[in-house]
């Protein structure tokens, strides 16, 4: 019998800076306002008996907090990867999308042209990020759990659903996602399928 996983991704909850327009990335270790405590909530209530066995998360402290009910409440183990982290922003985080939109623009146009070596300034390129995600994803797949919880950050989110969905990074911004949003994914060892994108429904 072929293995197969459900893993559902979620992105963090909402943070002031979220709000604010301003870039997290890595080096901002930001925590969830009271909005984002409530969605966090809202997908727990939704997903509790959902059979989460295991929750990955990365190593900063929005996505320990979103996943803190489940924790907390159910008692599942959390696995804490930095291969999960966002992107590295460089110079830009800290700042307001708009203070540097010029440049933002011009490396997301690179990025959809195929320049994956493209970064920010002291900061990641999509192949550099890619290279830890896919050690994250292999400690998906080794773990024994056939139904695990994801969660981690927008940026990062997109350029990991190319990596399981053998899509071409160009292809990242196909992927929306807002705060607490959801994506579902069937894992075999035969190729992935996607079941449900950018799903919002249990914040309404």
């Amino acid at each position: 019998m072929s293995k197969q996983k459900w893993l559902y991704i979620i992105r963090h909850g909402q943070t002031d800076f979220n709000l604010q327009g301003i870039v997290q990335g890595q080096g901002m270790n930001t925590s969830l306002n009271a909005q984002g405590v409530a969605q966090a909530q809202a997908f727990f209530n939704k997903y509790r008996h959902e059979g989460f066995e295991v929750v990955f998360s990365s190593s900063l402290q929005r996505t320990h907090q979103t996943v803190a009910p489940f924790i907390q409440v159910l008692g599942l183990p959390e696995i804490r990867l930095a291969a999960f982290d966002e992107f590295n922003w460089g110079i830009f985080e800290g700042s307001s999308f708009g203070q540097f939109n010029a440049e933002y623009r011009a490396l997301l146009a690179a990025w959809r042209s195929g320049d994956y070596q493209a970064s920010p300034p002291q900061g990641d390129a999509p192949v550099q990020v890619a290279i830890r995600q896919q050690q994250g994803l292999q400690a998906i797949w080794d773990h024994p759990a056939e139904r695990i919880l994801l969660c981690m950050h927008g940026r990062a989110m997109r350029l990991i659903l190319c990596l399981l969905l053998q899509r071409p990074y160009s292809e990242m911004d196909d992927f929306e996602h807002d705060n607490l949003s959801l994506y579902k994914l069937a894992l075999k060892e035969n190729g992935n399928e996607l079941l449900i994108a950018n799903d919002r429904s249990h914040l309404l």
